[in-house]
């Protein structure tokens, strides 16, 4: 299969995802730009930024047009973040690129089993300032270090900390997504890496195209469907990228 092919369904899939779940850009972006487009770990990070804003925003506007975005929790949460992710991110160029392998698999690990483990919400919750702020800042400082967007950690934060409703919860991440990886991207502004816009740009298009479907997903599937679905997709990605970390 030629690179352009793998391109076009890689990035349908992540967009497909990042539409339906609120999440998976980057955790299934970078893994599809080193493993089958064959870009080096840092340009895939840095790629997948570009991604993850493009299609966040597109899924932002599709959420919010159904009325499916927590304004209040999402900004918070992605106020509280900022300066952590800025500060992550600039630590994060010191770290041996296997140890952040290994600890993105993890979190990919710990997160997937907390989602499958634990019943949709039946009730709104309540959302404090103090509570949105805290876990806003400790995902801004986790999603700046490991160079990803942070859908896969704001839903499960949006879902079990401040118990929004995985409906909600998926169309508020977006807000954050988009927020941390600005961010990210900006701090890696001056580092030197090479993008093959020839695959990058193809990959991207398809990734819109999907995160648009993937929304009319989300909007057909019941709450827990969506949680066991999410789950299980971020522990098969912490498998993969476990192993390869330790290969």
């Amino acid at each position: 299969m030629s690179p352009l092919i793998l391109a076009l369904l890689a990035g349908a899939v992540a967009g497909l995802a990042l539409g339906a779940l609120g999440a998976g850009g980057s955790i299934l972006t970078v893994p599809a730009l080193i493993y089958l487009l064959g870009f080096s770990p840092a340009a895939a990070t840095t790629a997948s930024l570009v991604v993850v804003i493009v299609t966040s925003v597109t899924a932002l506007l599709a959420h919010a047009r159904a009325g499916a975005v927590r304004w209040r929790a999402g900004s918070l949460f992605a106020a509280a973040g900022l300066l952590p992710a800025a500060v992550a991110g600039a630590l994060s160029a010191h770290i041996p690129e296997a140890v952040l392998t290994a600890l993105f698999a993890a979190l990919s690990a710990l997160a997937g089993l907390h989602m499958l483990r634990r019943r949709a919400p039946r009730a709104n919750g309540s959302v404090t300032g103090v509570r949105a702020a805290g876990a806003g800042a400790g995902l801004g400082a986790v999603t700046g270090f490991l160079g990803v967007g942070g859908g896969f950690l704001a839903v499960p934060a949006l879902v079990t900390v401040l118990a929004v409703p995985m409906s909600a919860a998926v169309g508020t991440s977006l807000l954050v997504v988009v927020s941390n990886a600005v961010v990210a991207l900006t701090a890696r502004a001056n580092t030197a890496v090479h993008l093959d816009v020839t695959l990058l740009l193809p990959f991207l298009a398809t990734a819109v195209l999907g995160a648009w479907d993937g929304r009319r997903l989300a909007a057909r599937a019941s709450a827990g469907t969506l949680q066991r679905v999410f789950g299980t997709v971020l522990l098969a990605v912490a498998v993969a990228m476990g192993a390869t970390a330790v290969l």
